[in-house]
């Protein structure tokens, strides 16, 4: 399959933030929704093409070992970056993401209207596809950004949380 050009998605990812906030009336709490829900949506048919194109045949031990395949190589596949993982809690249940470069933040100018620095998490998709491709692995988690470079921020950082594993459900026997 041929790759799409980066910068093609890029301009083209900024366009539809842009087309949000325009919707939605630079209601930003809206978009960062509806860019998680997108991302969510793309996550849930990303992992197929991950679980290929990774090679991956046995399941993560662990959510460390999940945090390194995300970072090493989820990242590296789609977006052509490696994120650093950091800040583990005790209990191995919540890390950070830290981004050195974010593809989706190349040509980005937020909007100028005192609001969206403190309130647009430009690369909100990213939380969502983490969220829908490690639920069709029987994983549920949390994601979002704490820090981001476009905010004025040092570093744009993202924080995942393993809520619980989901359960393999068989489908009621019907009587």
């Amino acid at each position: 399959m041929d790759k799409v050009n980066s910068e093609l998605v890029v301009l083209t990812y900024g366009t539809i933030v842009a087309q949000l906030c325009k919707d939605f009336d630079s209601d930003y709490v809206e978009v960062n929704k509806q860019l998680d829900k997108m991302g969510y949506n793309i996550g849930l048919r990303l992992i197929e093409d991950y679980l290929a194109k990774s090679n991956t045949v046995r399941r993560c031990a662990n959510f460390r070992e999940t945090a390194e395949m995300i970072a090493k190589v989820g990242f590296k596949i789609f977006l052509n970056i490696t994120p650093t993982i950091t800040n583990w809690t005790s209990d191995g249940k919540q890390f950070s993401l830290v981004f050195d470069e974010n593809p989706f933040a190349d040509f980005v100018e937020l909007p100028d209207d005192g609001r969206a620095q403190d309130e647009l998490w430009y690369s909100n998709i990213l939380c969502g596809v983490l969220r829908g491709a490690l639920e069709m692995v029987q994983m549920q988690v949390e994601a979002h950004f704490v820090s981001d470079v476009l905010r004025g921020n040092d570093t744009t950082e993202m924080r995942i949380s393993l809520i619980r594993y989901i359960d393999d459900e068989l489908p009621p026997e019907d009587d």
